[in-house]
Parts: structure tokens; sequence; C-alpha cells
């Protein structure tokens, strides 16, 4: 009965960790050392009496090699350990730490190298070098991930030497960590550090005209900007100055941010995908939502449904929402808004500002999307998002001088011409289109949103 082959290739797989992994090699001191020796030994055969030259330089080498050998620590002793933050965020980078020591104080100095075992979407870093001398080495290095989700780090890979530094002594060391790369947040983190009057995303400080609402916000002293329709009279007599009264849109309403994972949400715009840069906007939004007292649910889909998240209030609900959403993948399946549309409906009954954050090629080309934005309209009131492209935006005003340019150039017209038409179309069914640029994307939906709740039109 033949073996499996796993079992018979394990004493070989045993053999080649052994040589790569737990072998010696030489520096180059060493090498210096025998080409040098090498020069030396065929002088000594043009001049006569070469044997002796090469027994007495290659025994003193092997001399001073098992001597070096000698006075390394012992593999078993070597102790490596990484320290990783809580989490990093996608594209910004982040620090890490690799700890060396040894159970048994080597009685020299140690030279180590180290290199960590790097996932392919991780920033490269040269190997880390330094000096062991007794206490612990640290050895700090800096990286950034280009995706989200979660990402092993098995192996750290350990080169150190002696005081005569003419051999290695190498070992892969099992440290099998997993880091977690969350979409950026420092959006989140700008709307987080404002104040409630007072909202700042990317540097602008978000403008919101003055809000009358139901609820009692405030009573302050009036100022000529305010309207004089909000005096309060019985405040005024009492504090002897006029006094206004200051109300706020109700709170505790709902809003859905809903996320297309599908095949053309993984194009990249600047170097980030259009499902990176929606995802961000989602949880600036659901950021603004929450601090405004508003519940907020997340529906993620492609294909088939990803990701769902109940309505929920209160800054805690943030984390929610972030853990369910930080490892989104787009796919290669097409959109399919009707079971993301059916599911909502089924388990959204309260009326809720529905946002969209999908593709205009999804748009335009999606004939059921039309009508069930119709039947959501009913009841919710929607807000489609959507990423320019940049490039075709180029092409559209690009200067024509061939007649191969006249016809991308026309091209590209006649398809922001179709982007157009489809946003009108859509805003006299009473649902807006909101297209606009990368960076704006986020800032775009946060000021409809703070729009709308100033109308108290959720």
């Amino acid at each position: 009965m033949t073996k499996p082959s796993g079992k018979r290739s394990r004493p070989f797989r045993s053999l080649v960790d052994r040589l790569i992994w737990q072998f010696v090699l030489p520096s180059r001191r060493a090498v210096a050392v025998l080409l040098t020796g090498a020069a030396i030994i065929s002088a000594g055969y043009a001049w006569g009496g070469g044997m002796i030259w090469f027994w007495l330089y290659n025994g003193l080498f092997a001399a001073v090699s098992i001597v070096d050998l000698a006075t390394l620590p012992k593999r078993r002793d070597l102790a490596v350990r990484r320290v990783l933050p809580d989490r990093a965020e996608h594209k910004q980078p982040f620090d890490v730490r690799i700890d060396v020591s040894f159970s048994q104080a080597p009685r020299f100095p140690v030279s180590v190298e180290v290199a960590d075992d790097l996932p392919l979407t991780f920033r490269e870093h040269a190997p880390l070098k330094g000096r062991f001398e007794g206490e612990d080495l640290q050895l700090p290095y800096t990286t950034e991930a280009s995706e989200r989700g979660d990402f092993p780090l098995r192996y750290i890979y350990v080169r150190y030497g002696g005081i005569i530094g003419l051999w290695y002594k190498q070992a892969r060391v099992e440290a099998e960590q997993v880091v977690s790369v969350y979409p950026d947040l420092s959006n989140v983190r700008g709307v987080m550090a404002s104040m409630q009057d007072s909202l700042v995303l990317d540097g602008r400080k978000l403008h919101r005209k003055t809000v009358s609402g139901m609820e009692l916000h405030a009573i302050r002293e009036y100022s000529p900007d305010d309207d004089p329709r909000t005096i309060n009279w019985a405040a005024t007599a009492r504090a002897g100055r006029m006094m206004t009264t200051i109300r706020q849109p109700e709170k505790g309403k709902i809003v859905t941010l809903m996320i297309d994972c599908g095949r053309i949400m993984t194009v990249e715009l600047d170097g980030r995908t259009v499902l990176d840069r929606s995802l961000e906007a989602a949880l600036t939004l659901a950021a603004v939502a929450l601090r405004q007292g508003d519940q907020v649910a997340t529906l993620a889909f492609s294909g088939s449904l990803k990701a769902y998240v109940p309505p929920g209030g209160g800054m805690a609900h943030l984390q929610t929402i972030l853990e369910a959403l930080y490892n989104l993948k787009g796919d290669s399946a097409e959109t399919n808004y009707a079971r993301a549309f059916d599911h909502l409906l089924r388990v959204q009954r309260k009326r809720s500002l529905i946002v969209l954050f999908s593709d205009m090629e999804n748009y335009l080309f999606e004939e059921e999307l039309a009508p069930y934005l119709l039947k959501l309209r009913r009841i919710h009131p929607v807000v489609l998002l959507s990423l320019q492209d940049p490039l075709l935006a180029g092409w559209a005003g690009s200067e024509i001088r061939t007649v191969q340019q006249a016809y991308v150039s026309s091209t590209a017209q006649s398809f922001e011409l179709k982007r157009r038409r489809f946003a009108a179309r859509m805003s006299g069914i009473g649902v807006p289109v909101l297209d606009v640029a990368a960076d704006r994307l986020a800032l775009a939906a946060v000021n409809h949103y703070l729009e709308l709740k100033s109308r108290e039109s959720i």
C-alpha cells in the first residue's frame, strides 16, 4: 500500500527546515577572510610551501570559527516577542516593535538582525539590526496596510552573530498574531472631537442653519441674527434682558446606511477602492447621526447579504457597526438590489432615512432599481451617493487635437450627460443623487443629512 505523500515528505520537510532555518551562515567577514586566505595560499604555492600555508591558514580559520560558534547563545535560549497596536487603520502608518532576549545572558555582545513575516499587502521594512548587551533588545519599525481586514503574522526571522563575527546562527521563531486593519477613521475622530455646535470634517467646519424643531435645546441671550419669533418673553422678563429659545429637531430618528460591495465597487480611485471610500464616508455619517441623537442601522450587500446591524443609538453603537463592517470585501458578483431592498423592507418597518452608497454605473444600468426606489420612497426618504470618475471628467474636458481625441471626448461627455439625466430623473421622483468627488463624499453625505435634519424631513 502506498503511503500518503504528506507522510513520505515529512522527514524531508524537517531536513529542509533544519538546513534553511536552523543552520549557520558565514558572514561577510568570513567570506572576506576566506578570499584573503585563497590569495595568501596561492602566493604560497608560487613561492613554494603552499601546503604549509594551506593547512596553517585553514586550521587557524577553523579554530577561530569554533571559538566564535561556541560563544554564541543557543537557539533554545532565544526569546522573541512582537508588540502590535490594538488596531491599525487602512493606509495609515503604525508602529510595531520586536523584543529580543536570551534566557541565559551571553558573556559577550551579540549582533542581532531581525525580519518580520509581513503579509504581501503590508509595506515592507528593512531588516532590523541591533546589538544585545545584556538587556532586552527592542527593535521598532513602521509599516502600513494597503487593504482592510484581518491579517495573520506568523513568524519572526532572527539571525545573530558573536563578537568575532565570522558566523551567524539563524532561527525562525513562531509568533502567531493577527493584526486587524480598520478603515481610515480620521474623519470619525474629527467628528468625535468636535463640539456639538461646531462639527468639523476634513478641516472644514460644517455650517448648519439655525433650525426650529419640537424639542427645547437651550435658552440664551438674544443676538441680532436670531429670528424675532424665537424670543422667549417669560425668560426675558425674569432675566431683564432679551432672551431667545433654541429648539432642535426631534431626536431618535433612524438612519439606514446601505453599502454596495459588488464588482464595480472594487475599482480603485486615487489608490483606494470605491468600497473603501464609501465605507469611510458611511462610518463618518454614522458618527454624526449618533452624535445628533439618532439611531443608525447598516446593511452591506452584493449578490447576497453580507452584514446587517439593526438600528441602535449611542456612541457605543458605532463600535458595533465598525466591528461588523471593517472586514468587508468587494467581490466579483453583480449587485443584487432586489434582494437587499426586500430584506430592508422586511426588517425596517419604521420610517428611516436610507442612504445608499453605490456607483453610478450600477444606477444607470440596473433596471430593477427605479421601481424599488419608488416603493421605498412611499415610506422612507432615500438618498443615492456615487463617486465621480476623475478619468471620465478629464476625458470630457480634454483639449481636442485629433480625431481619436474627439471620439474619446464625445464618448466621455455622453456618459457625463447620462449621469446628469439620471440625477435629474431621480430628483423628479423625490430621490436626490449626490455624485461627488472622492475626497468630498463624506462631507456631502453629512451635509445632506444635516440639511434634512434641519428641515425635519427624516
